[in-house]
């Protein structure tokens, strides 16, 4: 099915690259310039790479480094600079991209934001990523949900960020809405490489969906990512697995969206997502669709709370240099991120 990673692209398939760029420092506005137009240059290298590829995914962190710099300088606007050029290059090469931006949020902490770009330069998704790597990470939590579109050649599409990917509500929500590729950039670095790996497979097959995952790769000095581009395929399987520590690989498959959608019409055993709402079909007309997960009505209550809350000791980011925060979530924000 994989067409030796996209060279051979059949009617159905959408061709993917995962690139695992190599992480960057950037501290000052002409950091931010140079790296910018070095994402530039690889969605180019992109389409020289592979004339079938649809989609170039960008890693989380690819613009910005890993130092969790919050300084407002460096920060980027959805109108700004940095995206107008990737829109410039996506019209350039004709190619879809997905890029990572830390995004401006006057008042606040920044957002760790996601974009995808179609090949004429329109921006078709904005996705701000709702579970920051906590105590880590000092992003403000998204608020846009997690938005489905119609991707390259009408594909379903829909992006998480990273850490998102270890819940698997995000990668449920994501197929519930009806994506059939879940795209996942991050930064990870190597002591997350198993759980990743797993979570990537677990996460197409527990959806009948197709994950494309990719790290930043490489060293800035300070932190090394892994790259551990993979593109998995809905029953579990990994169709594609880059090179650990391969700076500017590009990792490619074809995936079909149509076999997506004749798994989720025909499988019976093992079609999880359509099961969890019709609980034992084949004793009750239709199955049970009720809701027995108690998380799951507390959360939506706003009364989530675990046997052991009163025990956990990491509920903020002191430990990692930032401040304690006041404000609750919603609320009045400050005048500027610090």
């Amino acid at each position: 099915m994989n067409g030796l990673g996209g060279l051979n692209k059949s009617e159905n398939g959408v061709v993917i690259g995962c690139v695992q760029l190599q992480l960057p420092t950037v501290v000052t506005k002409d950091d931010l310039a140079a790296q910018t137009q070095r994402i530039v240059d690889m969605v180019a290298k992109a389409r020289r790479n592979l004339g079938t590829m649809d989609l170039v995914v960008f890693p989380e962190y690819a613009l910005h480094g890993l130092s969790m710099d919050t300084n407002p300088d460096i920060m980027c606007r959805i109108d700004g600079p940095e995206v107008a050029a990737f829109r410039q290059a996506c019209r350039d090469n004709s190619i879809w991209g997905c890029f990572s931006i830390m995004e401006l949020n006057p008042g606040g902490m920044p957002y760790n934001t996601g974009l995808v770009i179609d090949d004429t330069g329109e921006i078709r998704l904005n996705y701000r990523k709702l579970h920051p790597w906590v105590p880590v990470e000092p992003w403000e939590p998204g608020n846009l949900g997690i938005p489905v579109i119609d991707g390259p050649r009408g594909a379903k599409l829909a992006l998480i960020i990273c850490h998102d990917g270890m819940f698997p509500e995000m990668a449920r929500e994501c197929a519930y809405k009806g994506a059939e590729i879940m795209l996942r950039t991050a930064g990870y670095t190597a002591p997350i490489r198993e759980s990743w790996r797993f979570t990537n497979q677990a996460n197409a097959f527990c959806n009948l969906m197709v994950t494309a995952n990719v790290c930043m790769c490489g060293s800035d000095g300070s932190f090394d990512s892994m790259g551990e581009g993979m593109i998995v395929n809905f029953d579990g399987t990994v169709i594609a697995h880059g090179t650990t520590g391969r700076v500017d690989e590009i990792i490619t498959a074809e995936v079909r969206p149509d076999l997506v959608r004749e798994a989720r019409r025909n499988w019976g055993v093992e079609n999880n997502i359509y099961q969890l709402g019709h609980r034992g079909y084949v004793a009750v007309a239709g199955g049970a669709g009720d809701c027995p997960y108690t998380y799951m009505h507390d959360l939506a209550a706003g009364t989530y709370r675990l046997p052991w809350e009163d025990d956990v000791k990491v509920t903020d980011g002191t430990g990692f240099g930032f401040a304690a925060p006041t404000r609750r979530y919603g609320g009045p924000a400050r005048e500027a991120a610090e």
